[in-house]
């Protein structure tokens, strides 16, 4: 088992809203909402990268964890964006709180960064070699993208997310977590070449949307479908659904799908863009309030 003590957000302050693309590459405000559902999107500044969003969003905990962060024993950082490929995302938080008894390590696998973050986490619990963790997320996708893209250059935003979870429950209010299902996709459709981020050529891209369109709808409905069915667990059981924020079209797709209300799926991609593997626990951290014990 592992519970929740903790999770918080950052998004930067720029807002940069659909009307904009309209002068560097011709879409209109109507064609990307129609087709992504995203009115807005937050921009880091000049001054922020993968590493101070994460720094921002740690520092929003201070005071509220109920243990000394220096009794983190455990750093998972997850990113696609990085700002610095050596001294890694969970290394530059492990620096910045002088966590020094904590091992360090940071993951990169796309949008599923965040769930393989916290699977790494199940792992050192079920070894017994760590008892507290800080799953810390951050994409800083703008600093990747070219705005004059038509294909995808509309999509993205950027923010960061800091996840405490801990190997035991540390007071009534944590969240458990019953369950983690990972499963790597890259020999399934177009995969490597649908969606990527090349540093050293053209950035991030996504020439191959529709089959990414495809298969989330395929794998996100039957991954959940999975994880419920082997908790001897229904759809009906289920108060909300927190869905990567990938596109409203996917998102409906899957909600019809699972026959849920529409108040049941959280959605934040109309304010936010496409925030990567950071969209689920912003997500969760925005809507943290509605989460109530026996509700």
């Amino acid at each position: 088992m592992m519970y929740v003590n903790l999770i918080s957000h950052y998004i930067p302050k720029q807002i940069i809203k659909n009307n904009y693309f309209k002068k560097v590459n011709g879409l209109s405000d109507e064609w990307i909402l129609s087709r992504t559902g995203i009115k807005e999107r937050r921009k880091a500044l000049s001054h922020e990268n993968t590493n101070t969003m994460a720094i921002n969003a740690v520092q929003k905990t201070i005071g509220n964890l109920p243990y000394p962060i220096a009794d983190i024993d455990l750093i998972v950082g997850a990113t696609y964006s990085p700002f610095d490929t050596v001294v890694g995302l969970a290394h530059s938080i492990q620096n910045q709180f002088n966590i020094s008894n904590a091992k360090a390590i940071t993951v990169t696998s796309a949008r599923s960064s965040f769930v393989n973050a916290v699977k790494i986490v199940n792992g050192y619990f079920a070894m017994d070699k760590a008892k507290k963790a800080l799953v810390i997320v951050s994409e800083h996708n703008t600093a990747y993208s070219n705005e004059e893209d038509e294909q995808s250059g509309h999509l993205w935003g950027d923010g960061a997310s800091a996840v405490f979870i801990s190997k035991n429950k540390i007071n009534e209010s944590d969240i458990e977590i019953i369950d983690v299902i990972t499963e790597g996709l890259g020999n399934v459709g177009k995969a490597s070449e649908a969606v990527y981020l090349r540093p050293l050529n053209g950035g991030i891209k996504m020439p191959f949307g529709k089959d990414v369109f495809i298969n989330a709808n395929n794998y996100m409905v039957s991954v959940l479908t999975e994880i419920l069915n082997k908790n001897n667990l229904t759809v009906n059981d289920l108060n909300y659904v927190i869905p990567h924020q990938a596109n409203i079209r996917i998102i409906e797709h899957i909600r019809k799908e699972l026959e849920l209300s529409e108040e049941k799926m959280i959605v934040n991609i109309d304010k936010l863009g496409n925030t990567g593997c950071a969209s689920t626990p912003i997500a969760f951290s925005q809507n943290q309030e509605k989460f109530k014990k026996g509700i």
